[in-house]
């Protein structure tokens, strides 16, 4: 098999037409055979892609010249096959949705804690960690000790945040997420509300999983990632997990077992939220998705990343 390179990446800088960027990016992207997403805003840029080693390596000089982007820096990982159907640019208002105004990581943002030095900084006592990513993806794995604030979107985060401030005052506070981007964010807010000795982990999770052996590691279980993949483990590894493609949950092994889980059309957290329609209308479109498989070719539905709009690329 074709080994796949997936490049994650994101910066936070000021763009002030992001839509004159968007047009000649995507075609700049689609002459060299990448799939994924990017997203542009006027704080800056996220993304993942896959595609060939040369064609993320000619991606990746694209994408550092664009404005202010020269420091842009990225993480990677591989797959077998493309964890992609295809190519988008998309303008958005954030470029990871926390709906407060202000905020602005290019300006301020709490202190980088490198993947070596994680641990020494969770061992402390005086520190309270917290999981900056939504409720679902906490449940397959986190750090030892994390705070989980339940949070169904990013977009929720800077409420619980207020809500807990007088805990996190005159405390080390220390935040990660997958790949740093919204953990960047969250310190920012922090700061802005006058909550000064904040750390996030650099690079995030997936920096961590790649640096840190599994045997010194303070991670439990498996990281999901915004792709086909699901979820990986240390050193990347592919994870166990496979996404119900009714609720786009990830399911373990155990949930695959249950009688509730059917490919394409249901799994044990959905089972009793969907309609006994809704889930012939899932049926269908995975005998649409086989039918198209057996010809060789992709049918392209709703995909995993449009259902999850709050969190369209690794972050």
């Amino acid at each position: 098999m074709t080994d796949i390179v997936v490049a994650a990446f994101y910066h936070f800088t000021h763009f002030e037409d992001p839509a004159a960027l968007r047009k000649p990016l995507l075609d700049q992207l689609s002459a060299h055979g990448l799939k994924g997403t990017v997203l542009l805003a006027p704080e800056g840029l996220n993304g993942t892609l896959a595609g060939s080693r040369k064609g993320i390596d000619c991606a990746l000089k694209v994408l550092r010249a664009l404005p202010n982007s020269t420091l842009m820096e990225h993480k990677e990982s591989h797959a077998e096959s493309m964890p992609f159907r295809r190519l988008k640019v998309r303008l958005k208002e954030e470029i990871v949705a926390m709906r407060v105004p202000g905020v602005d990581p290019a300006a301020r943002v709490g202190t980088y804690v490198a993947p070596e030095d994680w641990n020494d900084l969770l061992a402390d006592p005086g520190t309270i960690v917290i999981d900056a990513r939504n409720d679902f993806e906490v449940e397959i794995g986190t750090f030892e000790g994390a705070i989980n604030p339940r949070t169904t979107s990013f977009s929720d985060l800077p409420q619980w945040l207020k809500k807990h401030r007088a805990e996190l005052e005159d405390k080390k506070v220390a935040m990660f997420c997958t790949g740093g981007i919204r953990c960047e964010k969250a310190t920012s807010y922090l700061k802005e509300q006058g909550i000064e000795d904040v750390f996030h982990l650099k690079g995030g999770i997936l920096r961590y999983l790649e640096n840190i052996p599994e045997a010194e590691s303070r991670w439990r279980g498996e990281c999901f990632v915004f792709d086909n993949r699901v979820s990986v483990k240390h050193d990347l590894e592919l994870g166990d997990y496979e996404l119900c493609h009714a609720c786009r949950s990830p399911v373990s092994v155990a949930g695959r077992a249950s009688a509730n889980f059917v490919v394409g059309v249901s799994c044990d957290r959905c089972i009793g939220q969907r309609t006994e329609k809704q889930r012939a209308r899932y049926a269908a479109r995975r005998a649409q998705s086989k039918l198209a498989e057996g010809r060789g070719e992709v049918h392209v539905g709703r995909t995993y990343e449009a259902a999850k709009k709050s969190n369209d690329v690794e972050g």
